[in-house]
């Protein structure tokens, strides 16, 4: 699914494209979407990039391709009407698989709190250590250089910590979650893709928080 905002943004670059046979400029796509900044612009590009629903062509200025557009709706915002279900205990199943909450896909752009209670995963327990865990969808191709491609389960240990080096779920501006390498530079964070198509994200401290770190992965065939 893609969030409201990733949606209006892909279906306005399409229209354009469909009108003028030209993308619309970074300012254009900033007032049609009412953001503050062209950087959250930025931020929605590079996420429909990773999802493959566009492209930038290269040599060539405000060149985007809409490359598909998606199946299914855009994934509702949470109800703040609606009490937030109770959170999930991980459940031995048998002496050795371990049922998981599964909170969708981690490039959807989602919070991660925005998906709890929607569906479980069963997960052999020797994958899994000591703490409490999640397990999440990955789309995109921007950590298969970390073995980690489109498709697979990300098993994520909850902590609100992490070392430089580690692989996290990191919640950027409370609104947008994404699974990255971690490194501080000075009082920046930045986070690093494993693909060397795509550059390291920098923000400031306080702009993310670490959700969760890496366990284990889970690939189905």
């Amino acid at each position: 699914m893609l969030t409201r905002k990733q949606h209006e943004l892909l279906c306005f670059i399409h229209d354009r494209l469909n009108e003028t046979g030209v993308s619309p400029s970074f300012e254009e796509m900033k007032d049609a979407l009412d953001l503050k900044s062209k950087s959250g612009v930025h931020r929605l590009i590079r996420a429909l990039e990773e999802r493959s629903f566009i492209r930038r062509l290269p040599n060539r200025a405000r060149a985007l391709e809409v490359v598909r557009m998606p199946e299914r709706t855009i994934a509702p915002p949470p109800s703040s009407a609606q009490p937030s279900p109770a959170p999930k205990v991980p459940v031995a199943a048998n002496d050795s698989v371990i049922e998981l909450p599964l909170h969708g896909r981690i490039a959807a752009g989602m919070p991660i709190e925005a998906m709890e209670g929607q569906s479980s995963l069963s997960v052999p327990a020797a994958l899994l250590g000591p703490g409490e865990h999640y397990a999440l969808e990955v789309s995109g191709d921007s950590m298969i250089e970390a073995g980690i491609l489109d498709g697979d389960y990300a098993l994520i240990r909850r902590t609100e910590t992490a070392r430089d080096g580690e692989i996290i779920v990191a919640l950027i501006d409370d609104a947008e979650a994404t699974l990255k390498y971690f490194r501080r530079e000075g009082q920046m964070v930045r986070l690093d893709p494993a693909n060397h198509i795509y550059s390291p994200q920098r923000y400031k401290a306080d702009q993310v928080r670490v959700q969760g770190r890496l366990a284990g992965l889970l690939r189905r065939y």
